[in-house]
C-alpha cells in the first residue's frame, strides 16, 4: 500500500505543514488507499524534506511531483476537465502559494509575539519533542529565511507578501465554488494545505485575521476540510 510520510498534526489539521497537508488532502479527495506515518525527522527524505511518498518500493519526493506520479499511476481524473488556461491558473496559484509558504513559516518560527504560542503547542501536543530540539530547529530556519531571503525582512513587510497572496486567492475564488467551478481539483487540495494551517491555528497573526474576515476562503477551506473527514 501506498505510505504518506509527512509531519505531524496539530490543532486538528492532519499535517502542520502546508505541503504534508496538500497532498493528504489530495489523496483523500480522490479516494486512493494509503497509509500515513507521521515523523518529525526529514534526513531521510528525498532532498531531506518532507512530505514523500513510498508507492510500490518507489520513493518519491515533493508535493508536485507525487500529485503528478499518483495521477499518471492511477489513472485520477480530478484534473481531467481543466482547460489550458485554468492549468496555467493552477500553475501560478501554486508558485503563489510557495510564496506564501516562507510567510507562513516566519509567523510560527521567527516571529517573537508567536513563537511561544507555536512551541508550546507542539510541545503539548508532542511529548516525544523538547524545547532544546525546537530551539534547534528555529535556529536552522533562521538560516533558511536568511538565505532565501523573507528572514531580511521586517515583519510588517514579511506580512504584506502573504496578506497580498491571500488577496490574490480571495480574488479567485468564488463564494460558492471551488477554484475552476463546483468540484475541487488538485489546486483546491494545495489551497486548503496552506488555509488549513492558517485558519485552524488559535494564533492571531495577520495571516490568520485575514483569512478568518473572507468568507470564501473560510468556506473553501472548512468545505474540503469536511470532505476529506477527521486526521486520524
Amino acid at each position: 500500500m501506498l505510505t504518506l510520510y509527512s509531519y505531524p498534526e496539530l490543532f486538528g489539521v492532519a499535517d502542520n505543514n502546508g505541503y504534508g497537508l496538500k497532498v493528504y488532502a489530495f489523496l483523500k479527495l480522490t479516494g486512493v488507499p494509503f497509509t500515513h506515518q507521521h515523523i518529525f525527522d526529514a534526513s531521510s527524505a528525498p532532498r531531506g524534506q518532507l512530505p514523500y511518498i513510498v508507492d510500490d518500493g518507489q520513493t518519491i519526493g515533493d508535493s508536485g511531483s507525487i500529485i503528478a506520479h499518483l495521477i499518471r499511476k492511477y489513472g485520477l481524473t480530478i484534473d481531467s476537465g481543466l482547460t489550458a488556461a485554468q492549468r496555467d491558473t493552477s500553475h501560478l496559484v501554486t508558485r503563489m502559494l510557495d510564496d506564501l509558504y516562507w510567510v507562513m513559516s516566519y509567523s510560527r518560527w521567527k516571529d517573537e509575539r508567536y513563537w511561544p504560542v507555536f512551541r508550546d503547542s507542539l510541545l503539548r501536543q508532542h511529548p516525544s519533542l523538547t524545547e532544546e530540539g525546537l530551539a534547534k530547529a528555529r535556529e536552522h530556519n533562521f538560516q533558511r529565511y536568511h538565505y532565501q531571503g523573507i528572514g531580511r525582512f521586517a515583519p510588517e513587510a514579511a506580512y504584506d507578501r502573504g496578506l497580498a497572496d491571500l488577496q490574490v486567492l480571495a480574488n479567485l475564488l468564488a463564494a460558492s465554488d471551488y477554484l475552476h467551478g463546483a468540484k475541487p481539483t488538485s489546486s483546491d487540495a494545495g489551497i486548503y494545505g496552506f488555509l488549513a494551517n492558517i485558519l485552524f491555528y488559535p494564533i492571531e497573526t495577520p495571516l490568520k485575521q485575514f483569512v478568518a474576515s473572507k468568507p470564501n476562503l473560510v468556506r473553501h477551506c472548512s468545505a474540503i476540510h469536511a470532505a476529506i473527514g477527521p486526521s486520524a
